[in-house]
């Protein structure tokens, strides 16, 4: 395959993340999947190295590689496991990241600095039952009583929900501004009073990586644990899933290059009408092509990140890589399985898990649709032309990430 060029440090971060996965979790990623077990062990062991803290900024415990090591980071660990790197990613990407952009000071020293080193496991919650897609118009409320916020909702699909110590929380402060203003985050812990978790999905995909429904029943939060400033949080939310879809892209650059891995040797091994089936071109176009998304995959999620640690705007790209590698990554994983016959489909390997993994890709973080109108309004906006919604609809003109 031809390797994306990156610098000395991101390479021995993608040596050491590589180690890492080969060590503590291919060994175990079948039977996690099957047992629908959360590894904290494995989490545990990436914070002593540094791993969920790949880029924060030195003063916190980061490593202080930015996006781009994120990326690396994702596209290592997907390689072994979509569960584990979903873990970390709404550990890294969601809640510390979220902290990173809107804390204060006494909030990041507080926070930030545990999540990094992995003494805390974090949580991002926005999603309800009747607010998907249409994220501005989430019905958890939070109301100001004296110097304490009290909360009371209810948020769904929530990853590492039921397990984690901290989560970024996402309520209405004012009805009548809606998502301009109405809307506001708050850092939650898992022992405030009121807080209550429930259904724990049962998925067909990333089954390792639990899911939960929380409840938040007058549930009092201190004054100080507002996050960004109050009316501040839906374009923090909007920011956080901004930079988090670049990790998304990683991810599924690195389960593409493990499936096409798999696929070339297989090739190489596997006889039929007495010569490996690398001889035949159907089985050549397969890995050409499969080569040729991997390389787009990479170039445009790489390409991307720079643009992120440049600290400039990357709404579009960050859009059309969500898009683009999710369809890709689970194209590549499908047209893997086709080249392994009926192994491809037996869960002897793990392209049937890969495969079952693949598919929440294009609906978490934003669904493809979405990023579709995503990618218009930003398009259009070019020329000076802005797109007509209802009011708070996502995303709107002005309540697009970072307008």
């Amino acid at each position: 395959m031809i390797e994306y060029e990156h610098s000395d440090e991101i390479k021995m971060l993608r040596q050491t993340v590589r180690e890492f996965v080969n060590k503590e979790i291919r060994p175990i990623a079948r039977e996690i999947d099957e047992e629908e077990r959360v590894p904290l062990e494995v989490i545990k062991k990436a914070g002593e190295l540094g791993l969920l803290a790949v880029p924060f900024p030195e003063k916190y415990g980061g490593l202080e590689l930015g996006i781009t090591g994120y990326c690396v980071l994702m596209e290592e660990l997907q390689r072994g496991d979509a569960s584990i790197a979903t873990i970390i990613g709404a550990h890294t990407q969601l809640c510390a990241m979220s902290i990173h952009l809107g804390g204060n000071e006494a909030q990041k020293d507080k926070y930030l600095r545990g999540l990094n080193q992995g003494r805390l496991i974090g949580a991002w919650a926005l999603t309800e039952p009747n607010a998907g897609s249409d994220a501005a118009h989430i019905s958890t409320t939070a109301e100001l009583h004296g110097d304490e916020w009290v909360i009371n909702g209810q948020k769904m699909w929530i990853t590492n929900g039921s397990f984690a110590d901290v989560i970024v929380v996402h309520a209405v402060t004012d009805k009548t501004r809606g998502a301009r203003g109405g809307i506001t985050a708050f850092i939650v812990e898992k022992d405030f009073p009121g807080f209550n978790v429930g259904k724990i999905e049962d998925k067909m995909g990333l089954r390792a990586s639990h899911t939960a429904s929380l409840y938040f029943e007058d549930m009092r939060v201190p004054a100080e644990n507002v996050l960004g400033g109050v009316g501040h949080g839906f374009p923090l939310a909007m920011k956080t899933l901004d930079i988090g879809r670049c990790g998304l892209g990683g991810g599924a650059v690195g389960g593409a290059k493990e499936a096409f891995e798999l696929s070339r040797q297989y090739a190489i091994t596997r006889h039929q009408f007495g010569r490996p089936i690398a001889e035949f071109q159907a089985i050549q176009f397969k890995l050409a092509e499969m080569a040729v998304k991997i390389y787009t995959m990479e170039q445009i999620v790489y390409d991307t990140a720079r643009k992120v640690d440049a600290g400039k705007n990357a709404t579009l790209e960050s859009s059309i890589v969500k898009l683009y590698c999710s369809e890709m990554a689970s194209e590549v994983i499908d047209e893997a399985i086709q080249i392994h016959g009926g192994m491809g489909f037996s869960r002897e390997l793990p392209l049937e898990r890969m495969y079952r993994d693949a598919r929440v890709t294009r609906i978490f973080e934003g669904t493809n649709e979405i990023q579709k109108s995503v990618i218009a309004t930003e398009l259009l906006k070019q020329v000076g032309y802005r797109i007509h919604r209802h009011e708070g609809a996502y995303p709107t003109p002005k309540n697009a990430p970072h307008s």
